[in-house]
């Protein structure tokens, strides 16, 4: 393979850094709930688990931590 250049591909982080520079626009929480129900309606496993996902987040909700006892001071 003599003659053949090397193709440069950008690191996870250079690709993460280049698509923090560009702002995109958040979809709307009922756009998300569509998305949900037409994955829900395909029975589409991997799309309900990313757009549920995607409307927790969009929602601002944090559903992962719970406040115990000991958290309160």
């Amino acid at each position: 393979m003599a003659g053949r250049s090397r193709i440069a591909r950008p690191t996870e982080s250079a690709a993460l850094a280049a698509a923090g520079r560009s702002a995109r626009p958040a979809p709307s929480v009922p756009a998300l709930m569509a998305a949900l129900v037409d994955a829900v309606d395909r029975d589409d496993r991997e799309g309900i688990c990313l757009a549920s996902h995607r409307v927790v987040r969009a929602a601002g909700l944090d559903l992962g931590h719970t406040e115990t006892s000991t958290d309160r001071h």
